[in-house]
């Protein structure tokens, strides 16, 4: 694993198989085939996949007595599965081969990220000497994002006869890749037909069961000798046999091209008759990988990143993993950031506040697919509007997870496997979900200059959440200021005060300074509109003059509790028992997920001063130093250097980073105010899903908020880059670990801009252009200028 382009498995290992085929995903943005070996039919060890962005159904299962509705991103036929097994000359009739033959002799994947693509090569050998090689290439293909192919190729050693081979369109599919979700139902699809066209295409088409998403499947099966094939159908499955010649001298190839539409595709049109269509007018392999690499080729050219060593190494793996998840075919589609990305089936395809952590990186080299990443939430801006009705309020109230309607899809009961217990879930009260949008939008703005979002549906999305936190916020004489009760933070383990009869906690901090600082953007942004746009949305929002008095006065006197010195993660946080970190390490060795261990002893995390994921400290990771000061100051509170250094000192040493997003934002926090162990937080971040750092979940899918998130700790943390309308802020920070980098980006309407960095300097060259001078705001307020075509070099505190 040394190629900084390659990603490489040299042995095959059922304990972690699962794990390569989730980081050996291939994707277009549109769909997505995770890269199980095409053998492996489901089972504890393989668990091939194929998703569409969007494609959820709806099923009600009963579990512990009660019926629950999920939404799930909907595992879809399989279109790799191949079979195959010897028929020697000299002998009786091999084995199928699968990876857990007992003859396998060699096993290598490789994934390819300059070229997107996949490659497994196996040797067998039987008991007899004879040795079959197999090699399977395997494309998602990123320019034409309805098709994928796969070749694979066999070669004879010490033997002839023929191959037999089975190219298999399984539609027999469930949702299973997720073992605490077995008790779920998880058949999606019915209204199965399959069939094979005289040409030799094959096809399938079925529908999703509650949503009714027709899907189409049509795949090309072609070998090379070409031989005729027996093809067999059942309603689910088609079966294309061949026996192919094969001896030492000629190797024998099966390439299956597969095309994939669903009723989701626009233009409408039928699916099953636009996949067959497609499938038959396809090229031949050779043209389709070449076109795949060229795409690809160009794709990176407009991602480009270099950070040297194992670090870059990694990065380079995550961008591959983002850029293939949401790429500029998303801008296309009605599709969120599915917080596992398209490579599994954990958090059930769903959409959380992931966003938040993915939009900066895809701002500033993909504008044009967060503004489509931002369009999904506003079209689902009338569903939190009626969500916000509901719950007594005005505005828009988000949906802690949302998938195709916008409606909330926090499943109501979730699974503790330590304990085998169903427990009721409340992470549906994580309201800050809505500042997450806001903030996404605010800062697309000021990244951009799109002051026709802006004006447009970024302003609905974010008056309509300021609206919420007004109502939300509710006046409390005995403080003498206004209050948010009943929520949960980013923390997740603090769902209730003990003993409480009701779900909550009152005053999360990051929830109360992130809806000031969402009313007091309103309230610029209102200021900023042109006065036509202004009157429109203040009629329409009911905004009148005692509505945004309402706002000032919210923006500045919302409670943000404190005790011992910091800031208090919610009011009553310092009342809480101190836990026995250190006992509850010898015993349990990983304590990540701390919940569910307190909840196996009969005890619950919600007595203890421990949170899952940094909450609190989230401020120092979406606010520079003076900003958060500002933020601060405007609600009446004076929060210095020394009452934030004392407030991360106190929450590192109460977190137990039971989410890949908890390292992330303590390496950004603790690298922006140079802190010591800013490395040991930046390495776990990055190596969070390639060593499946918490256990078992890499393989349900990525976690690609974190992924993202170690991009944008390159090119945001370290030098402290932040666009505005104003110009680029520039306040770069040493990292020992990372002295060297450089990457491009976008800045309203530049393309190309470039930032370097080495030991002590940094340079930002500005590409040739029609607009004038870059303006730059550099540490204590300086302003300088560059020039297009120049290129200028600062300096910085050295590494």
């Amino acid at each position: 694993m040394t190629s900084p382009w390659r990603w490489e498995y040299d042995a095959y290992d059922p304990k972690t198989e699962r794990v390569v085929e989730a980081l050996c995903t291939l994707a277009n943005g549109r769909f997505a085939t995770r890269g199980a070996a095409p053998e492996a039919s489901a089972d504890p060890v393989h668990y091939p996949g194929t998703y569409v962005a969007g494609c959820y159904n709806r099923l009600t299962s009963e579990v512990a007595g009660k019926r629950l509705d999920n939404e799930d991103m909907v595992n879809l036929p399989n279109w790799t599965r191949l079979r195959y097994r010897c028929l020697p000359d000299d002998g009786p009739p091999g084995d199928w081969l699968t990876p857990d033959a007992p003859g396998l002799r060699h096993y290598r994947v490789v994934l390819d990220l300059r070229a997107g693509t996949l490659t497994r090569r196996m040797e067998f050998r039987d008991e007899n000497g004879r040795r079959l090689g197999v090699a399977h290439t395997r494309i998602v293909h990123l320019g034409d994002a309805h098709l994928a192919a796969q070749r694979t190729t066999f070669r004879a050693y010490g033997w002839s006869g023929h191959i037999e081979v089975e190219s298999i369109l399984d539609g027999d599919v469930i949702n299973a890749g997720v073992e605490r979700y077995r008790h779920l139902d998880g058949r999606h699809l019915t209204g199965h037909r399959s069939g094979v066209e005289p040409e030799g295409v094959a096809w399938l088409s079925c529908r999703t069961s509650s949503s009714l998403i027709g899907i189409g499947l049509a795949v090309r099966t072609t070998t090379r000798p070409l031989v005729s094939a027996r093809s067999g159908c059942t309603p689910t499955t088609t079966v294309q046999a061949y026996a192919l010649p094969l001896t030492p001298e000629h190797s024998a190839t099966v390439v299956k091209t597969a095309a994939l539409y669903t009723s989701l595709d626009r233009p409408p049109g039928d699916p099953l008759s636009l996949a067959v269509d497609r499938v038959k007018a396809a090229p031949a392999f050779p043209a389709l990988l070449a076109a795949h690499r060229a795409a690809w080729e160009h794709l990176w050219s407009q991602a480009e990143s270099r950070v040297p060593g194992e670090a870059g190494r990694i990065l380079r793996l995550h961008h591959f993993h983002l850029l293939q998840t949401l790429s500029p075919h998303t801008a296309e589609l009605d599709a969120g950031v599915p917080a596992r990305g398209l490579h599994g089936e954990a958090y059930r395809g769903h959409v959380f506040w992931d966003e938040l952590f993915v939009m900066p990186y895809l701002t500033l080299h993909f504008p044009e697919v967060a503004r489509a990443l931002l369009m999904y939430r506003h079209r689902r801006l009338p569903a939190a509007r009626t969500a916000a009705r509901r719950a007594g309020m005005w505005g828009a109230m988000f949906p802690w997870q949302s998938g195709s309607s916008g409606e909330e899809e926090t499943q109501s009961l979730h699974l503790n496997p330590r304990s085998g217990r169903w427990l009721p879930d409340h992470s549906r009260l994580q309201r800050h979900v809505g500042s997450a949008i806001a903030l996404n939008v605010w800062r697309y703005g000021s990244t951009t200059g799109d002051t026709g979002f802006m004006h447009g549906p970024g302003a609905e999305l974010l008056l309509e959440t300021a609206r919420y936190w007004a109502a939300a916020a509710a006046y409390d004489v005995s403080y003498g200021r206004y209050r948010i009760r009943g929520v949960l933070g980013p923390d997740e383990y603090h769902d209730a005060y003990p003993d409480a009869a009701l779900p909550g906690i009152d005053d999360n901090a990051y929830t109360n300074v992130t809806a000031a600082w969402v009313l007091a953007r309103g309230l610029d942004l209102i200021d900023d509109l042109p006065a036509t746009r202004r009157e429109e949305l203040r009629s329409s929002l009911g905004l009148d003059r005692g509505a945004l008095d309402r706002w000032e006065d919210v923006s500045r006197r919302l409670y943000v509790p404190f005790h011992a010195g910091v800031i208090s993660q919610f009011e009553g946080y310092g009342e809480l028992a101190e836990l026995d970190w250190e006992a509850y390490r010898a015993r349990y060795s990983d304590i990540r997920r701390l919940d569910r261990i307190l909840e196996a002893e009969g005890d619950t995390v919600n007595r203890y001063q421990a949170s899952k994921q940094a909450d609190a400290l989230m401020l120092g990771y979406l606010f520079r130093p003076a900003d958060l000061r500002d933020l601060f100051g405007r609600l009446g509170y004076r929060l210095d250097d020394a009452v934030w250094r004392a407030t991360v000192a106190y929450y590192l040493r109460r977190t137990s980073h039971g989410s890949t997003l908890s390292s992330l934002v303590h390496g950004w926090v603790l690298a922006r105010q140079g802190g010591e162990d800013a490395w040991r937080y930046c390495e776990e971040a990055l190596l969070s899903d390639v060593t499946d750092i918490q256990g078992g979940t890499t393989g349900e899918g990525i976690h690609l908020g974190a992924m993202a998130g170690t991009l944008d700790l390159v090119e945001r943390a370290l030098t402290g880059l932040e666009a505005g309308g104003e110009g680029l802020r520039i306040d770069p920070v040493p990292l020992r670990e990372i002295p060297r980098l450089s990457f491009t980006f976008c800045y309203r309407g530049r393309h190309g801009i470039r930032i370097r960095v080495l030991p002590g300097r940094l340079g930002i060259m500005v590409p040739e252009g029609p607009q004038g001078p870059l303006p730059l705001i550099l540490p204590g307020e300086r302003q300088v200028t560059v020039a297009p075509g120049e290129e200028h070099w600062f300096r910085s505190a050295p590494g």
